[in-house]
């Protein structure tokens, strides 16, 4: 069984990692060899001899900062993004209302509101959580509501003739043909919460891998900044791959009850 499992990973992910170390080895090469001088793009075991010198800090302090921000806007953003996209599903006069505010609040740049939530909430966690989660929220609103609103009308009329109440509908056909839409939200959702933790620090911040990476930036410390930058990617591609095997464990799920 883990033979197979090997082998199928190896399928499906072994042109990527043959693509990926072709490219680490053309990057050390190319700064090795002098191409690029080593404090505009240091090489990748230079990076990693960072990550390892400056350990204690990045894996501790930082990266746990960046960790709690990220985790405390996704949940706010997940909360408040299924709540009010179910509000608008239900009441149409909701929507009318809410939706165009919704998306202005996606045409306004972060780096123009993150001062304003430091100035509301101070150089605490929360002026950083603020922008993580106006980041965030707007996939999943739009994607919950997108969601819900392809429930299949054929079984709708069925159940109503059956004597289903309206909330019967919706727990039966409505969420479970949203889940897709709902995932693929929190997939963009989890991403951005990286990003909108990184432009918080960046721009307000005492701790946490993107105010590091600033400070090393400042200092030319080019090997300490691109150690940072690649646990933000780190973090990324993990927590989205989280959010890829609980979709998978869900939809298994369903899948076993049908």
């Amino acid at each position: 069984m883990r033979k197979h499992l090997f082998k199928k990973w190896l399928s499906d992910y072994g042109l990527f990692i043959l693509l990926l170390a072709s490219l680490l080895m053309a990057w050390q090469w190319i700064v090795r060899l002098g191409f690029v001088p080593a404090f505009i793009l240091p090489s990748p075991t230079s990076i990693g001899g960072a990550l390892i010198d400056d350990s204690e800090l990045l894996l501790g302090r930082h990266m746990l900062a960046t960790l709690r921000e990220v985790a405390l806007g996704f949940l706010l953003s997940v909360f408040g993004g299924i709540l009010l996209a179910s509000g608008m599903h239900a009441f149409r006069t909701l929507e009318k209302a809410l939706y165009p505010f919704i998306v202005i609040s996606q045409t306004i740049p972060l780096i123009a509101l993150s001062p304003i939530f430091i100035m509301w909430f101070g150089y605490t966690v929360w002026s950083k959580v603020a922008v993580v989660f106006l980041t965030a929220f707007f996939p999943i609103v739009v994607s919950t509501y997108d969601g819900l609103r392809k429930g299949d009308r054929e079984y709708r009329e069925l159940l109503l003739t059956m004597g289903a109440t309206r909330w019967d509908i919706f727990r039966i056909i409505q969420i479970p043909i949203a889940l897709p839409s709902f995932f693929s939200g929190l997939k963009l959702s989890i991403v951005y919460c990286v990003v909108g933790a990184t432009i918080g620090e960046w721009l307000g911040g005492n701790e946490g891998l993107g105010y590091y990476s600033r400070r090393m930036s400042g200092n030319l410390n080019a090997d300490s900044m691109f150690a940072a930058v690649f646990l933000l990617s780190l973090i990324g591609i993990v927590l989205f791959a989280a959010i890829v095997l609980l979709e998978k464990s869900i939809v298994k799920k369903r899948g076993k009850k049908k």
